[in-house]
């Protein structure tokens, strides 16, 4: 069965008239001769922060798997949403949740690890239906309840579910065509990276880069997926990037605002805890601010602080940096600012020095729109 595998984020989805939108996209594909196609969806854009601020008034400290169960219900709202548009256009659809889709986890809530897949389900569906709808970021353990793969994490969903159903590539939609040099809408002379190799938008994603979760991308390259970053526009999907083992290693250069910087006592203590961290595959960065030892955090900032209150060590309080990450080979250079605009500032200036042809070229910055 040839099996079609789409995903589209948040910021494909920030008013309900974008689910129409994305349908209409399906419904074109299979007129164009594609019968069968799996879409993952993630949350509408902000809903995500918005029901943990929420659950959040009523327990600063709920368990984490309530908090697993209260996120999840942002996908399945999408996937209601669009399962609805594609239906009205008289297209055989059907929605799977974690409860449903076969992805099996861990335990670990609020970032937990793909066990293994199970593709019957899907394949049932798609037998009955030409769109199977997904919800991204969510499978259950071993006990039925239901789990969180990270934020941002309906990335890794897609792949999971291609790398199972035998597809050899999924494509990822976002508010941008791809990968760029840096974040467009930040530099405006950032170039679109047209093709990538799997280990640098990894590290890219770990320093803070938003098209890919660096969890999707290293499922991608064990299970040799390719990923295809799109867009969608008013003429139609606009490829930009493609994430190969064959692609190229780019210099760019990534700005994470709200990174979590936190005080340790001292560096033998923060150098445990790093690896700590690291064990747990969660980045983290040794760093040294107001003259004091600190862990710098830039991704699965949540799970980290959890990760680091069962290692005895408090979270608060926490300083919030913007961080800047040279990747210009073979050194990586890292600064930090409590200034954001500052952080901006050096971001462009380093990627001047880096891309000096790319001042002034205009052509790069027609496709670019606010995340």
């Amino acid at each position: 069965m040839n099996v079609h595998i789409l995903k589209f984020g948040g910021s494909s989805f920030r008013q309900p008239g974008d689910y129409i939108a994305v349908a209409r996209h399906l419904a074109d594909r299979r007129e164009a001769g594609e019968s069968k196609i799996v879409v993952v969806v993630s949350a509408m854009a902000g809903m995500t922060d918005r029901l943990k601020n929420t659950l959040l008034d009523v327990d600063r400290n709920p368990l984490p798997s309530s908090l697993d169960a209260a996120l999840a219900t942002g996908e399945m709202f999408s996937a209601c949403m669009l399962e609805t548009a594609v239906s009205r256009l008289g297209i055989s659809v059907i929605s799977l949740n974690g409860y449903t889709l076969g992805i099996k986890t861990n335990s670990d809530f609020g970032r937990a690890s793909i066990d293994c897949v199970n593709p019957k389900p899907i394949l049932t569906a798609l037998k009955e239906h030409d769109v199977v709808i997904a919800t991204g970021g969510q499978g259950i353990d071993q006990y039925g309840k239901l789990t969180f793969l990270g934020r941002n994490s309906s990335d890794l969903s897609a792949v999971a579910i291609a790398s199972t159903l035998g597809e050899k590539t999924c494509e990822i939609y976002s508010d941008v065509r791809g990968v760029y040099t840096a974040d467009p809408n930040l530099v405006p002379e950032a170039q679109l990276i047209p093709e990538i190799a799997y280990r640098r938008i990894a590290e890219m994603s770990r320093y803070g880069a938003k098209v890919l979760h660096h969890g999707a991308v290293d499922y991608a390259e064990k299970h040799e997926v390719a990923i295809n970053c799109k867009s969608l526009t008013g003429d139609g999907a606009a490829t930009g990037t493609i994430v190969t083992t064959c692609g190229h290693k780019p210099s760019s250069v990534i700005v994470a605002r709200d990174a979590s910087f936190l005080p340790v006592a001292s560096a033998t203590k923060r150098d445990f805890l790093c690896e700590v961290l690291h064990q747990h595959n969660i980045s983290a960065i040794c760093l040294e601010d107001d003259h004091s030892p600190c862990l710098c955090i830039i991704t699965d900032i949540d799970y980290a602080m959890r990760i680091l209150a069962l290692e005895g060590t408090p979270t608060a309080p926490v300083r919030t940096r913007t961080v800047v990450t040279d990747f210009d080979d073979p050194v990586i250079g890292i600064y930090w600012y409590a200034d954001y605009e500052q952080a901006v500032g050096m971001a462009r200036d380093i990627h001047r020095r880096i891309y000096p042809e790319a001042m002034g070229d205009a052509s790069m910055t027609a496709d670019k729109t606010p995340e």
